[in-house]
């Protein structure tokens, strides 16, 4: 179904404030799809748990360096991040380059006891952090939470009027 700009309306965000609901959201969901060889189809995609939004707008996430998504990122950084968050309805997908890192004192930083069901701790060798710098995100949002829009747009598909759904969306250059 497509939809006008009447429906949602666009609201595109520059610098600190693309950064604020960049982390918002993001943060907000913790969990996103992970893909690797975005060029290629179908490209590899995973769950992975996101650890911080840092104040740059770049996102840091846990792997071992024996995964495949490293070997991938080796290869390319370019990635493709999709966040959902159902309670919501907040989206955001980021397409970004990654990097690997296997610095002591970001391991330190980034380390949650959570990680300890892959990792035999935090001195384990094979423990990386991933962060991915924003080329290119896009947002959907509700202004007014899942209900609100849930009953705007059911009074929509009943009536079969048209009007804004309660949400918006738009780009987000960090």
């Amino acid at each position: 179904m497509m939809h006008s700009d009447k429906q949602s309306p666009r609201q595109d965000l520059f610098n600190k404030e693309a950064v604020e609901k960049l982390k918002e959201l993001a943060e907000k969901s913790r969990n996103c799809m992970f893909s690797t060889n975005v060029s290629s189809y179908p490209h590899t995609s995973r769950p992975m748990a996101l650890q911080e939004v840092d104040d740059q707008g770049r996102l840091w996430f846990i792997s071992s360096t024996e995964s495949h998504k490293n070997a991938e990122i080796q290869t390319d950084p370019r990635v493709c991040l999709y966040f959902q968050n159902n309670s919501s309805y907040e989206f955001l997908v980021v397409s970004g380059k990654a990097t690997i890192h296997t610095d002591k004192a970001l391991i330190e930083k980034y380390w949650t006891n959570f990680a300890n069901a892959w990792f035999d701790g935090k001195d384990d060798p094979t423990v990386s952090i991933i962060s991915v710098v924003p080329d290119d995100s896009d947002y959907w949002d509700t202004k007014n939470g899942k209900i609100i829009s849930f009953i705007k747009m059911s009074f929509m598909a009943l009536t079969g009027t048209k009007s804004e759904d309660g949400g918006i969306e738009g780009s987000l250059e960090v």
